[in-house]
């Protein structure tokens, strides 16, 4: 029989202004672990001085969330009644060109890292990049050095051929954190079946994006629609392989936008077709961490069972994070 309370919400990507009221916004959304991204296009140095600032909010907000160092602390945050927080890095520049510094990132609180950004990293080709050259000879090292130390490989923002391959030389499965599938809204960013169906058959999950520029009709698209995609979805590639990766993006202004699209690699906005760098508005149904329980609501409405809906908020991340985060 299902049982609520022992069911978890699990938000596989965050990049929020951290402030005390969105701190305990978390913990009135039920929230029990959210993964926090620590960098954009930070070096090793400035991502530790991020790591440093959590530290500090560990110590000063110690009575609403913990550090996330291993998967069985997500179960400990629950029963302490706090939220877990576990680091992500959107893109390997935090290791620069040393391989090392994986493990270290790893002994750090570094728990999962993309190959790429949108653009073309030392490991492989970014979703925005002209030609797809697949992973390199240092992302196959890469793969294979976190693979050992349990680090998350994440191919969010990745292209085509760079996700497939990542997918077929991990020994371990892997995740794409937050995006959605091209067949409910076509997006650069968003993922073609095949790979969707590739990712779910070597046993990797999906994190499903509530930013509005990966969602079908942006800023006003309807619990419905969203309820609807996941239904397909899950005919598709099976209820087991998908969870939320929301991209919450809360307290920032919209400058923050020109920092994740630009960071430092040019002197203009890039012509992504992205339109003007402005933050949109969450939908209505998804402001902030206080209405998971609309999301739960939409899919029972959709009719998703209890333990389907459960999976999707948080049990499915917490299943597959027990064996993503072990050493290999």
């Amino acid at each position: 029989m299902y049982d609520r309370q022992a069911s978890f919400i699990i938000d596989a990507c965050q990049y929020c202004k951290w402030s005390s009221e969105i701190l305990r916004q978390l913990r009135e959304g039920g929230v029990q672990a959210v993964s926090v991204t620590v960098c954009y296009h930070e070096d090793f140095r400035e991502t530790v001085e991020n790591l440093i600032d959590w530290n500090r909010r560990f110590e000063s907000h110690a009575d609403l969330v913990m550090p996330i160092r291993e998967a069985e602390d997500i179960a400990r945050a629950k029963a302490a009644g706090r939220t877990g927080v576990l680091f992500a890095s959107q893109n390997p520049s935090c290791i620069e060109d040393d391989i090392g510094l994986v493990e270290v990132l790893r002994r750090l609180g570094i728990m999962v890292m993309q190959l790429t950004y949108n653009n073309q990293s030392l490991l492989g080709t970014g979703c925005y990049e002209a030609e797809d050259t697949g992973i390199t000879r240092m992302g196959r090292e890469v793969i294979r050095e976190m693979n050992r130390v349990g680090m998350l490989i994440d191919m969010s923002h990745s292209a085509e051929r760079t996700t497939r391959e990542a997918i077929d030389l991990s020994a371990r499965p892997i995740a794409i954190t937050h995006a959605n599938p091209n067949f409910w809204h076509p997006s650069v960013r968003n993922k073609s079946d095949g790979l969707l169906k590739a990712l779910a058959e070597r046993g990797g999950m999906i994190g499903l994006s509530l930013y509005p520029y990966h969602l079908k009709g942006g800023s006003e698209c309807t619990l419905e629609s969203f309820a609807d995609m996941v239904a397909r979805l899950a005919d598709m590639i099976g209820i087991d392989h998908i969870g939320i990766g929301s991209d919450l993006c809360q307290g920032h202004g919209d400058e923050i936008i020109t920092w994740m699209r630009v960071g430092r690699w040019t002197k203009a906005p890039p012509a992504t077709g992205l339109g003007a760098p402005v933050l949109p508005p969450q939908p209505a149904w998804f402001r902030d961490n206080r209405d998971w329980e609309k999301i739960r609501a939409g899919l029972l409405a959709r009719g998703f069972s209890e333990t389907d809906a459960a999976k999707v908020l948080g049990d499915n991340w917490r299943r597959f994070f027990a064996s993503a985060f072990l050493p290999g």
